[in-house]
């Protein structure tokens, strides 16, 4: 896999290796073909805020935003036996470690573990998962909180050292959780795929 991490939010916090890791293992764990590429970019609040209401036509600031560059249908990535090329260029995440910051105070969690739950989400809508209507909100968020718990395991294993694994139950949480979540920090919410307003089409 080939993940490159790009800090332009000014945050000292944000620990590279640990998106790279995360990223890397959900991408793994889902078959995705070994050359594919994603590109993490970590954003000030503004630039998120901007990015929001010209690709989500929704004001304020969010968490995490996706941008594929081709559209996949869930669980057919490209498998590292599948017959061809398989993807090369998976899309991008963009991350905002400031509003990510404010969700993990109000989640009682840090933020290096908000960061990686919004990687595994942003990941997976990459790779063609969606949150529209209630039963694919429920296999997204069941399958980001198994890969999130598996990638904490896996860390274990490896003997790497990130953050702890947090306990409570909004660290691994339903949509409802996080729906809740939204209401002591206005924003976020966890948006879907970014598609541009009709103004920019």
């Amino acid at each position: 896999m080939s993940i490159e991490v790009l800090n332009e939010s000014g945050y000292g916090g944000v620990n590279e290796e640990m998106l790279v890791d995360v990223c890397s293992f959900v991408l793994g764990e889902m078959d995705i073909h070994p050359d594919a590429e994603v590109t993490l970019t970590c954003v000030e609040e503004k630039v998120i805020t901007d990015l929001h209401v010209r690709w989500m036509d929704l004001d304020g600031p969010t968490d995490v935003m996706s941008f594929p560059m081709d559209e996949l249908t869930p669980g057919t990535g490209g498998r590292p036996d599948a017959p061809g090329p398989g993807p090369a260029m998976l899309g991008d995440i963009v991350l905002c470690p400031e509003f990510a910051e404010k969700q993990a105070a109000a989640a009682g969690h840090g933020l290096g573990h908000e960061l990686a739950l919004l990687t595994v989400h942003g990941a997976l809508h990459l790779l063609g998962y969606d949150h529209a209507d209630a039963e694919s909100e429920r296999e997204m968020f069941a399958l980001q909180n198994e890969l999130l718990a598996d990638w904490y395991d896996d860390v274990t294993r490896r003997g790497v050292e990130f953050q702890p694994k947090p306990s409570g139950a909004a660290a691994f949480p339903s949509a409802a959780d996080r729906a809740a979540l939204d209401e002591v920090v206005p924003g976020g919410g966890l948006p879907a795929i970014g598609e541009p307003r009709a103004d920019d089409k």
